[in-house]
C-alpha cells in the first residue's frame, strides 16, 4: 500500500477512535448522571412516603407503594434483612429506578420511570455517532491531501536519488528550507551528498585525463627508444611492454572523453553481419558466429559464414548506427571473452541485426560486475584472469553514446553472456550521449 493511503487510513482510524472514545465517555457520564439523579429522587420520595406511612398508615399520594408486585427480587431480599437500597432495572415495563425500605412487616418501595431519560440518552448517542462521522468525513480529505503532498515530495526525492544513481549527478531536489520539516532535511541531505559525490568524481575524472595526457609525451619517447634497441629477446620484451602501456594510455584517454561527454555518434547505415564477421576474423580462432539462420566456425578467414549460407543471411540486416563505435564495442566484448573466458566464444546476431550477444564458456562474470556493472581497474574474480578492467567500461560507455543498451549476465548452462541491443530509432548524429560509462 502506498504511503499516501497508509497515512490516510491512519488519519481515518485516529478520527474514528477519537470519536468513539469521546462518545463512550459522554455516554457513560450522561447515563451515570441521570441514574444518580433518579436514585436520589427515588430515595427522597421513599423517605417522604415513609414519614407519611408512619403518621397515617397510608401511602396514597406519596408516590410510593406497599408490597409492589414488580419489585426486584434482590431488592426485596435486602429489605427483608432490614436494610434499604436502590436498584436500576430494564424489564418489560421499561427502564426504572427502584428504592425500597422496611415498613413494619411490609415493604415500602418507589419506582421512578426512566423511559424518557434512556430515550434521551439514546438520542444523544446517535448524535455523537453522526458527529463522529461528520468529523471523519471532514478530517479524512484533509489527511489525504496532506499525505498526498508528503508522498509527492518523497517520490520526488526518491526519483532524484535514482537519477543520481543512474549517473545524472546534476540532478537536485532543490527543496526550499523549511524549519522542523524532516522531508526537507532529507532532501537537503540528498542534494548535499550529490554535490559532494559530483565534486569527488569530477576530480577523479580530471585526474585520469591529466595523467593520460601527461603520459603521452614520455610514452612517445619510450616508443622511439624501444625502436632503437638492438634486436634481441630483451628488446622484444621492452617493445611489448611499451605497446601495452600505449594501449592503456589510449584507453584512459578514451574513458576521459566519455566521462566529459565529448563523444558524439556519427550515424550512418551499417550492415551488422559483415561488421561482426570482420571483428571475429581479427579475434583469432575458436570463435563462432551464429546468424539468423546459419552457423559458421571462424578460424581467421574474413568470410566467417558456412558455405551453405550463400546469401549471407546471418546478420545481413542493416541498421543505422555509428559503425566505428559498434566495432569498438564488439571488439572489446570478444577480446574480453577470449582473455577471461574459455573457448568456444559464440557471437550471435539476431535476424533484424539489432541484437548481438557474445558468450564464452568460462566461469562467467563475477558477482560484483553483475551487481554494479563494469568498474575501471577491477576485473572481479581471480579466476577470470588479469587485466586493468577498462575494456568493458569502454564498451558500456560507447554503447551509451550510440543509444544502445549493454547487459551482462551468465548463460543458463555456464559462461559469461554480454547482450548488445541497438535502438530501433538511433539518436541523431552529434547528439549528446546518454551519459558517461562511469560516473
Amino acid at each position: 500500500m502506498a504511503l499516501r493511503w497508509r497515512i490516510s487510513a491512519l488519519v481515518a482510524a485516529a478520527a474514528c477512535a477519537v470519536a468513539a472514545a469521546v462518545g463512550v465517555l459522554v455516554h457513560e457520564f450522561s447515563r451515570n448522571r441521570e441514574l444518580s439523579q433518579a436514585r436520589e429522587s427515588a430515595r427522597v420520595t421513599l423517605d417522604r412516603a415513609a414519614v407519611t406511612y408512619t403518621r397515617t398508615g397510608e401511602v396514597q399520594g406519596s408516590g410510593a407503594a406497599l408490597d409492589a408486585p414488580g419489585l426486584p427480587g434482590d431488592l426485596r431480599d435486602l429489605v427483608e434483612q432490614g436494610r434499604r437500597g436502590t436498584e436500576f432495572t430494564t424489564g418489560p415495563a421499561g427502564p426504572a429506578m427502584w428504592a425500597a425500605r422496611p415498613a413494619g412487616s411490609r415493604v415500602l418501595s418507589v419506582r421512578v420511570d426512566l423511559t424518557t431519560t434512556m430515550r434521551d440518552i439514546g438520542a444523544l448517542d446517535a448524535s455523537i455517532v453522526v458527529a463522529g462521522l461528520i468529523t471523519t468525513a471532514v478530517v479524512l480529505p484533509l489527511g489525504v491531501l496532506t499525505a498526498g503532498r508528503m508522498s509527492r515530495r518523497l517520490r520526488t526525492a526518491a526519483g532524484t536519488a535514482r537519477r543520481i544513481a543512474a549517473g545524472d549527478l546534476d540532478a537536485r531536489i532543490a527543496a526550499g528550507p523549511r524549519p522542523r520539516d524532516e522531508i526537507a532535511d532529507i532532501s537537503t541531505a540528498v542534494d548535499t551528498m550529490a554535490g559532494a559525490l559530483q565534486k569527488r568524481l569530477l576530480g577523479e575524472q580530471r585526474f585520469t585525463a591529466d595523467v593520460a595526457h601527461e603520459l603521452r609525451t614520455p610514452l612517445m619517447g619510450l616508443v622511439t627508444a624501444a625502436e632503437l634497441l638492438p634486436e634481441g629477446e630483451a628488446a622484444g620484451y621492452v617493445r611489448d611492454r611499451v605497446r601495452v602501456l600505449g594501449t592503456l594510455v589510449e584507453e584512459l584517454l578514451e574513458i576521459s572523453r566519455l566521462d566529459a561527454g565529448a563523444e558524439h555518434a556519427d550515424m550512418s547505415p551499417c550492415p551488422v553481419g559483415p561488421l561482426v564477421r570482420d571483428v571475429v576474423a581479427r579475434s583469432g580462432p575458436a570463435t563462432t558466429v551464429v546468424g539468423a539462420d546459419e552457423t559458421a566456425d571462424t578460424d581467421g578467414d574474413a568470410d566467417g559464414l558456412a558455405d551453405g549460407d550463400a546469401d549471407g543471411d546471418a546478420g545481413a540486416a542493416t541498421v543505422r548506427t555509428d559503425s566505428r563505435r559498434l566495432e569498438r564495442i564488439l571488439t572489446n566484448l570478444v577480446v574480453n571473452a577470449h582473455r577471461h573466458g574459455r573457448a568456444p566464444v559464440v557471437v550471435t546476431v539476431s535476424g533484424d541485426g539489432r541484437t548481438v550477444t557474445v558468450r564464452d564458456h568460462g566461469p562467467g562474470y563475477p558477482r560484483t560486475l553483475l551487481d554494479d556493472g563494469p568498474q575501471r581497474f577491477r576485473t572481479g574474480a581471480r579466476e577470470r584472469g588479469t587485466g586493468h578492467g577498462l575494456g568493458l567500461t569502454i564498451a558500456l560507455g560507447q554503447a551509451q553514446v550510440i543509444g544502445a543498451t549493454l547487459e551482462f549476465g551468465d548463460a543458463p548452462d555456464g559462461g559469461a553472456l554480454a547482450t548488445l541491443r541497438l535502438p530501433a530509432v538511433p539518436p541523431p548524429a552529434g547528439a549528446d550521449p546518454a551519459g558517461p560509462a562511469e560516473r
